[in-house]
Formats: structure tokens, sequence, C-alpha cells
């Protein structure tokens, strides 16, 4: 199992940017797939971004490709989410996730969760 502790939240205006971070524990963190969802008041919570254990296989929501970007660091069991050019409806609660390998873009695949982080996006 591991255990996923998220920082990098804040308030940012619209054109600006901000780097998550999401920092996992235990001696297998290079064996998981990672993801980025967000969820916003009042809505289903929504896929952003996933990456595989080696880097290869990453995917975007069309929302936001050409904006963000995940990567990650096995060395530092560290998961990133740059995040570029934000808009006010990218504001919400993102929540970093873990599962076996493969990616996927349904939130209920994943089985590890971090309590996630708020980012407000003003105009």
């Amino acid at each position: 199992q591991v255990q996923l502790v998220e920082s990098g939240g804040g308030l940012v205006q619209a054109g600006g940017s901000l780097r998550l971070s999401c920092a996992a524990s235990g001696r297998t963190f290079s064996s998981y797939t990672m993801g980025w969802f967000r969820q916003a008041p009042d809505k289903e919570r929504e896929f952003v971004a996933a990456i595989d254990w080696s880097g290869s296989s990453i995917h975007y929501a069309d929302s936001v490709k050409g904006r963000f970007a995940i990567s990650r660091d096995n060395a530092k069991n560290t998961v990133y989410l740059q995040m570029n050019s934000l808009k006010p409806e990218d504001t919400a609660v993102y929540y970093c996730a873990a599962r076996g390998t493969g990616v996927r873009v349904t939130a209920t695949l994943y089985n590890y969760w971090g309590q996630g982080t708020q980012v407000t996006v003003s105009s």
C-alpha cells in the first residue's frame, strides 16, 4: 500500500501558474501508475492527467492538454502537476491517486488517494 500527501495549491490570477506535488510513502512507489483528479463544488470527480511507472505512457484530459504537464521522480517518491495558463474553470480541489500498472481515466479504478489541495483561480 501507499500513502499520498499533496501540496502546492493556493490562490492565483487567471493566466498564472502553479506546481502541485504529491509525496508518496512506501518502497514500491515506482510500481504504481499515478494520476491527478479534481473536484469542483457540486460536481463529480474529474480526471486530469495520469502517468505510468516508467513515464512512457501519459494521458491528459482534453480540457487541460497543452496547459498542464504531469511528471514523476521515482527516486524522490514524488509526482508533479505543472499547471500553466490557469483559468477560473480550473478552480477545484485537486487529488493525487495511485493504482496498479496501467494508465486509466476512471476514478474508481484508483486504489489510494491523498487528502486534496485547493486551487483557486481568480479572474
